[in-house]
């Protein structure tokens, strides 16, 4: 630089994030013993928010419950929205297969809290896995002997 050039200071920090666009994906997978909300970018490569029934809730009986999943929800939210996301396109995923093919009580929640936290909604969608034949249960021939 010369002497009579003032350097001029460019901010970066939207670069610094990784977050390319404004719009992600949350995955909420919602079964009868936790609940896990899972924000990423749109190709679903890059992680931007993780969090997990069971680290909002101390006690295991809690982890399911419709009161963690919106604590988890708002603290991913919270991420993401410091991170430049500001659309999600929302993800339901039930255990499925040989398990419930419903999402467990802390799906819907979890959706109204993304929404409370200031997060827009584009979609929501079901990607439980169904099996398109039967599946054979666990336990085998005999059941599961107790």
């Amino acid at each position: 630089m010369s002497e009579g050039e003032v350097s001029e200071k460019v901010d970066r920090s939207h670069q610094l994030t990784g977050a390319k666009s404004d719009v992600g994906i949350a995955w909420i997978y919602a079964s009868y013993n936790n609940t896990v909300i899972h924000i990423t970018d749109l190709s679903g490569a890059e992680t931007i928010a993780f969090v997990t029934g069971g680290m909002i809730a101390k006690a295991d009986r809690d982890k399911p419950s419709p009161w963690a999943a919106m604590q988890a929800a708002m603290r991913a939210a919270r991420i993401a929205l410091d991170k430049g996301i500001r659309v999600v396109h929302v993800k339901v995923k039930a255990p499925g297969g040989a398990g419930p093919k419903t999402p467990g009580p802390g799906a819907g929640p979890a959706i109204r809290a993304l929404v409370r936290a200031g997060l827009l909604v584009d979609r929501v969608e079901d990607v439980t896995p169904l099996p398109t034949d039967s599946i054979r249960k666990p336990g085998g021939r005999r059941g599961r002997r107790v």
